[in-house]
C-alpha cells in the first residue's frame, strides 16, 4: 500500500506585536534614562581597605580638590531651593525663581554666595569655563558653615561625606573638619577608593570613618 502523505503547512508568525513592544521599550528607556551630569571638580581620592559604602540617598557631600578648593552639594533636587533661601536670608541676598530652579539642578558648586547669581545666570554650556574659587571656610568668612547648617535644617536626615583629593593640603581639610566640629558634627564618612585588604587582616564590622 502506498504511504499516506501528510500535507505540510507553512507556519508563519506575526511579529507585529513583538516589534511594537520593542519600539515601546526603546522609547521608554530613551525618555526615562537620566545621564550623569559632568562633575564640576575632579577629585582623586586616596585608597583604603574600607569596604563600607556610603548611603545612596540623603547625602551632603563636601569635596576638596588638589588646589584646596572646597565644593558643596546635597542630594535631592527638592532640597536645594529651600536651602538656598535660608543661606540667602543670612547674607541678605535675593534670588529669582529662575535662579532657584537653576540652583536646584546643579549637583555641586564651589564659590562664594556673592558669585552664585552670576554663575546661575550663565548659560549651561558656558559654565564649564566659569572659574570657581571654592567656598570660603576660614575663620573670617566661613560660608561653608552656613551651607552645612541650613542644609541640615532643611533635611535632618542628611549624612555627611567628605571627599578629599589625595593631593589636597592638610590645612584645608582641617578647616573643613573644624567647621563640622563647631556644629557638634563628629561623625561623618570619608570617601576613598577601594584597596584590596591584606589576606591576614580580618574584616572590621565598621570601617566607617568617624572623627
Amino acid at each position: 500500500m502506498p504511504k499516506v502523505k501528510i500535507a505540510r503547512k507553512n507556519i508563519s508568525l506575526d511579529m507585529t506585536a513583538m516589534c511594537d513592544m520593542a519600539f515601546l521599550l526603546l522609547t521608554f528607556f530613551m525618555l526615562a534614562t537620566k545621564f550623569k551630569p559632568d562633575e564640576v571638580v575632579t577629585v582623586d581620592t586616596p585608597s583604603s581597605i574600607s569596604e563600607i559604602p556610603i548611603p545612596d540617598s540623603d547625602i551632603l557631600l563636601i569635596q576638596v580638590d588638589k588646589d584646596g578648593r572646597v565644593f558643596f552639594g546635597v542630594d535631592g533636587q527638592h532640597n536645594r531651593p529651600a536651602m538656598l533661601d535660608r543661606v540667602a536670608t543670612v547674607y541678605n541676598v535675593q534670588f529669582t525663581e529662575k535662579e532657584k530652579y537653576e540652583f536646584s539642578i546643579i549637583e555641586s558648586f564651589g564659590m562664594p554666595l556673592s558669585s552664585l547669581k552670576q554663575y546661575l545666570n550663565t548659560p549651561v554650556e558656558a559654565r564649564s569655563k566659569f572659574k570657581q574659587p571654592g567656598i570660603p571656610c576660614d575663620s573670617l568668612q566661613n560660608e561653608l558653615k552656613e551651607w552645612v547648617m541650613n542644609a541640615r535644617r532643611v533635611n535632618n536626615k542628611f549624612k555627611i561625606a567628605i571627599k578629599g583629593d589625595e593631593g589636597a593640603d592638610y590645612a584645608t581639610m582641617k578647616k573643613v573638619i573644624e567647621t563640622l566640629q563647631d556644629q557638634n558634627i563628629n561623625r561623618f564618612n570619608l570617601v576613598t577608593s577601594i584597596e584590596n585588604r591584606p589576606a591576614d587582616m580580618p574584616a572590621k564590622k565598621d570601617d566607617e570613618a568617624a572623627q
